[in-house]
């Protein structure tokens, strides 16, 4: 309903102007209106038929502002959403942002960038920021749509705040970024709203292309009357008129806006703002797609897969020692070593307060964590570090007996032991290289000076990945895994996953040199990031996604932000951009077929007592001229309201190559854009010559 009455307030012609086809067909309705107003009052011919054809005039204009309308009324009702977290905010400005207790109660619209507010358990963050001090949990639900809160801290690459979401526990010192009208949300709600969408550069070059093809024939259906002269007959106005709006393309010129606003609106609802309809459009183009390995193509956690003892100890041992190692510890990879154990050997799970046990957490220095229990010491870690430890421990097991010296049997037993160890060693190093090459992480186990074996942690790549990297590659895109491994974890993940290509060790500088060296060969680039070791490589790439929860400088870069931060919608960001091009394509490749078949409809009954061998054309059977004038008309206008779901839902995506989905199209939108019109004016002309309207 509110979409009804927008379309007559698009009547507005400051509005219309904005498509040169529909302002034109607004502009010929307004003087056939005018015509027909003198012929009521000078008692014209031909008024009923000439009130029909004016009536489906500003009737099809009505539908091409209802298509646009309801377009926009999708983004303007996720806008109004929004607007409801832009309340009245008072926020506690510091005086001193070492100080916590000395602050001012101040609306949030008097904050300027560079001020630091306190935000307290409760407390709704004014403005957009960055967090300096502290961690707290925060309820993003009015932006996100995600009701998990999540966490944001100082110093890392979750410190971006959004204004209008609250605290939910602890504090945290602000620092506000944003200057007051200008903050995410207010972009937000300005972007989502489709009267303030910018029209793309594809759109403007299609729209140029309709006016001129408008203009053409402007200039064709003016000179008819001086052929009808010469022939000896005559055309009114009105039939002039109705020839013309047939003749233009008022099809795609009416969808065109709504297709668009349809697409930056389709991403929305997938929860990605699109800071322009240029990077929707781009991502719809793009040739090469970086990735970030991890959260992307692996799940982000290494996970515990196996047990690798050495020779003479049993896998059960080892897993035991695992597991005891990593009782206390938090971490996804501990949590996995201990349900690897308790799925494998039933080895459950014990209270370490019972056992009364030290757990030794991890340091970055020591490289290991472990457990001291029982007068028995467990330690796992880096393989490096692990051995590190083990030979210290055997070098004093070794030197105790040579300051000491006993009995023979005690130099006998010691002299056996650094043998022992030296296997170990090279059999751990063994397994370790192994599972390098294989692309996972070992974790050496050692127990009271003795090596017990591996624990093999792999990144676990998602289910499905690969398949949707070869649908992919069938849409000719180019996919590269960026990491920070070793060129050798990365080749084997990459060859796991089904990527194109990887860099591995990557920096800021090889990220951006990677998408240069693309662009430089004529390719659209597309990446993820949420750092602000990330913000140069998303400024460059034709399409940078932005997670919400990184940093305000990744935010700034990047031309779209993923509001659930979820690296790999990257993958379904690049199908929308393809299915709102592939609709626009689509539906302008019916839009022509669709008027070469009007053509047939009304030029042979135009022209058919002028010339009467035109009447050979009129293989539909039209009963009389004014019927196939009308029925023409009518259809024009119907054939909009019939395309509008296609415009707004976009066409299907399927991922074939440009030959493929071109021949695709041109079989269903251009032959059906042929077929149907024939069918669809007959059926008009059988109904308005039934009830006698022509």
């Amino acid at each position: 309903m509110p979409a009804i009455g927008s379309s007559f307030a698009k009547l507005d012609p400051r509005v219309q102007i904005k498509n040169p086809v529909m302002f034109v067909l607004e502009v010929v309705a307004i003087l056939t209106t005018v015509l027909l107003a003198r012929d009521l009052v000078t008692g014209g011919a031909n008024i009923g038929f000439s009130f029909q054809i004016i009536l489906w005039l500003w009737i099809t204009l009505l539908f091409a502002n209802f298509a646009e309308a309801v377009a926009e009324g999708r983004g303007k009702a996720q806008a109004d959403s929004l607007r409801q977290a832009r309340i009245d905010i008072m926020a506690k400005r510091l005086h001193d942002p070492d100080r916590r207790d000395l602050f001012q109660s101040v609306p949030a619209l008097d904050l300027q960038p560079d001020d630091v507010v306190l935000v307290e358990a409760g407390d709704f963050i004014p403005s957009d920021g960055e967090v300096i001090e502290g961690v707290a949990s925060v309820n993003e639900a009015a932006i996100t749509g995600e009701s998990a809160p999540v966490i944001r801290e100082s110093g890392g690459d979750r410190s971006a705040v959004t204004g209008g979401t609250q605290v939910l526990s602890d504090w945290i010192k602000v620092r506000i970024t944003s200057a007051p009208g200008s903050t995410f949300l207010d972009r937000m709600i300005g972007l989502i709203e489709g009267a303030q969408r910018q029209k793309t550069p594809n759109e403007i070059a299609l729209n140029i292309l309709l006016a001129g093809l408008t203009l053409i024939f402007v200039f064709a259906v003016a000179s008819i009357p001086s052929f009808a002269a010469y022939a000896g007959g005559s055309i009114g106005v009105i039939v002039l008129v109705a020839l013309f709006v047939t003749l233009i393309p008022t099809t795609i010129g009416a969808l065109l806006s709504a297709i668009g606003i349809a697409g930056m609106d389709r991403l929305v609802r997938f929860n990605v703002l699109a800071m322009s309809g240029r990077a929707v459009e781009a991502a719809g183009d793009v040739d090469t797609l970086l990735l970030d390995k991890t959260g992307t193509i692996t799940l982000g956690n290494r996970q515990a897969t196996e047990f690798l003892p050495v020779a003479g100890v049993a896998e059960r041992d080892l897993a035991d020692a695992a597991q005891l190692s990593s009782l206390a510890d938090e971490t996804p990879e501990g949590r996995s070593i201990v349900v690897l154990a308790k799925e494998k050997y039933g080895i459950r799970e014990r209270d370490m307060a019972s056992l009364d046990a030290h757990f030794v957490p991890f340091t970055a220095q020591t490289r290991m964590s472990g457990v001291d229990i029982g007068g028995s010491s467990i330690r796992k870690g880096a393989v490096e570090a692990v051995l590190a430890a083990v030979s210290a421990q055997v070098s004093a097991a070794v030197s105790a007996p040579l300051s000491a010296p006993a009995s023979g049997g005690t130099h006998a037993a010691v002299a056996v032991r650094p043998s022992a160890s030296a296997n170990s060693v090279r059999e751990i190093q063994a397994i370790a290289e192994r599972i390098g090459k294989a692309g996972g992480t070992p974790l050496a186990v050692a127990r009271d000076g003795k090596l017990l074996g591996v624990i093999h942690l792999k990144d676990i790549v998602k289910g499905g990945i690969r398949e949707r990297f070869a649908e992919l590659r069938r849409m000719g895109i180019r996919t590269v895994m960026i990491t920070g491994d070793n060129p050798m974890t990365a080749a084997a993940i990459a060859a796991e996953a089904g990527v194109d290509d990887f860099l591995a060790e990557a920096t800021p500088e090889n990220k951006l040199q990677l998408i240069r060296d693309e662009q430089a060969k004529g390719k659209l680039v597309a990446m993820c990031g949420d750092g602000t070791n990330d913000a140069p490589a998303l400024a460059q790439a034709d399409v940078g996604v932005a997670m919400n929860t990184g940093t305000v400088a990744a935010r700034e870069a990047g031309n779209m932000v993923d509001l659930d931060s979820d690296p790999t919608k990257l993958i379904e960001i690049v199908e929308i951009g393809k299915q709102l091009l592939m609709t626009r394509g689509s539906l302008t490749t019916f839009s022509i077929a669709n008027d070469v078949a009007k053509y047939f409809a009304i030029i042979p009954a135009m022209f058919a007592a002028i010339y009467p061998q035109l009447g050979l054309l009129n293989i539909m059977g039209l009963k009389t001229p004014e019927s196939a004038i009308l029925s023409a008309i009518i259809f024009n206008a119907l054939i909009i309201v019939a395309l509008i779901p296609l415009a707004l839902k976009g066409v299907r995506y399927r991922a074939i190559g440009a030959g493929p989905l071109l021949a695709r199209n041109l079989l269903i939108y251009g032959l059906g854009g042929i077929i149907v019109p024939f069918i669809g004016i007959k059926l008009v002309d059988i109904v308005i010559t039934a009830v006698g309207l022509a």
